[in-house]
């Protein structure tokens, strides 16, 4: 007798393991927060992986290195900010002043939707190569034209200058967001950068001037001493940091820059990372001095505020590596060590947070928060955009945008004479 072998029953839907259909979306989504989060030389493929909850053999039959992912999800934000912003282009579109109240609230969203890596193209961008660097700059550029274009038909005075000063504020006011962890409800995040936008849009800039007032200052002649070889040691640690990353930059090359051997640097420092936390703690200890030395000898809360603001500037300008170096090489020091810096950073933020409040009471301490961390940014997108250029001109202009930022008015300042 024959017996009938029973055949395995067809496996229904729910046991067939499905390849989700987004996947695409979820790697690119997963890699951007990682890259943001842990910079490009942080993140490798595996760990890229196991957020999206697939063996790297599987990650790799979508690209063939860190490098593919890195430029997807760099040029993907760049491509969002793009298509957000399309509608723009449209000629059909009369009203200037509602295309810009649009071109604000889609930015908002974007940059909303992606605080966890929104950071990426701001910091990391460096690190593509070529036409993949060339295609994020064709990409910011044509979203900065869509913003000037309304604002132009609006204020047809300001000068080509003018413009992209304006619009590099208003993308830094809304793009601040993706560099802290202040929390508040959405829709008054929303409210306030879209207020924050609208008011730095409308401000009056100081008439462009040449560039021959630009204030030098001289160096320091005095004989070098185990003070001045530590701060030197610190400020050429973080121009070349600054110009030619964390990682390739040598011990060797630090000592050279400072005309001392590699192994002297030792007796100040126990490696990179300890000259990076270093000189990122100096910068937090300097800011908070400042901020406490004003704050204990002026009462009103105007008059401090409008001082921190002019103390911030010029520490800013003075040292303008240490903001492009912090924002983009701060994890390549130790955990503890960010901590340490946080806490620093904090407690400044929040000292301002306080003069913030009692000049503007109709703001919540959160509100505050956003405006001061907006203001920061401000600083350090227009320096950018400016080169850091410390003329008249150029520190008028960012203490200008600060003050309407944060104090809600454009504050007149007393002029010095010369010493």
């Amino acid at each position: 007798m024959v017996v009938a072998m029973a055949r395995p029953r067809p496996a229904s839907d729910d046991t067939i393991r499905r390849r989700p259909k987004d996947r695409k979306a979820q790697i690119a989504r997963a890699s951007a927060e990682a890259f943001s989060a842990l910079g490009f030389h942080g993140v490798s493929m595996e760990a890229i992986a196991s957020r999206v909850g697939i063996s790297a053999a599987a990650l790799y039959r979508h690209y063939v290195g860190k490098y593919e992912l890195f430029r997807d999800a760099v040029l993907s934000l760049g491509q969002q900010l793009e298509d957000c912003t399309q509608f723009a282009d449209d000629a059909t579109l009369e009203d200037p002043q509602e295309v810009l109240h649009r071109l604000v609230a889609s930015l908002i969203d974007t940059a909303m939707a992606n605080r966890e890596s929104g950071g990426l193209y701001r910091w990391e961008g460096r690190y593509l190569r070529g036409d993949d660097q060339a295609t994020l700059i064709a990409q910011m550029r044509s979203v900065h034209h869509r913003i000037q274009r309304p604002l132009r038909s609006l204020r047809p005075e300001l000068t080509p200058r003018q413009c992209w000063t304006l619009s590099t504020a208003v993308l830094s006011v809304v793009g601040s967001i993706v560099d802290h962890r202040a929390k508040l409800p959405a829709i008054q995040v929303r409210a306030l950068l879209a207020e924050l936008s609208d008011t730095v849009l409308a401000a009056e800039l100081p008439n462009p001037r040449d560039d021959a007032d630009v204030e030098t200052v001289e160096a320091d002649s005095s004989p070098a001493t185990e003070t001045s070889r530590y701060e030197a040691l610190l400020d050429e640690s973080m121009r070349l940091f600054n110009l030619n990353g964390y990682r390739d930059t040598g011990m060797e090359d630090i000592a050279a820059a400072v005309g001392m051997p590699a192994s002297g640097i030792y007796r100040y420092f126990s490696g990179k990372s300890d000259i990076l936390a270093a000189a990122f703690r100096r910068a937090a200890d300097r800011l908070s001095a400042d901020t406490s030395a004003i704050t204990a000898t002026i009462d009103d809360p105007e008059d401090a505020l409008t001082a921190v603001i002019d103390a911030y500037v010029a520490r800013s300008f003075d040292n303008p590596e240490l903001e492009s170096v912090y924002y983009s090489e701060r994890l390549n020091m130790s955990v503890s060590d960010q901590k340490i810096l946080r806490n620093m950073q904090r407690s400044t933020v929040e000292a301002w947070v306080e003069l913030v409040v009692a000049v503007r009471p109709e703001w919540t301490p959160g509100q505050a928060r956003f405006a001061v961390h907006a203001s920061m940014s401000l600083v350090i997108d227009l320096g950018r955009l400016m080169r850091y250029e410390r003329s008249t001109h150029s520190l008028t202009t960012v203490k200008r945008l600060l003050d309407l930022t944060l104090l809600g008015h454009y504050r007149l300042r007393a002029t010095l004479p010369a010493k």
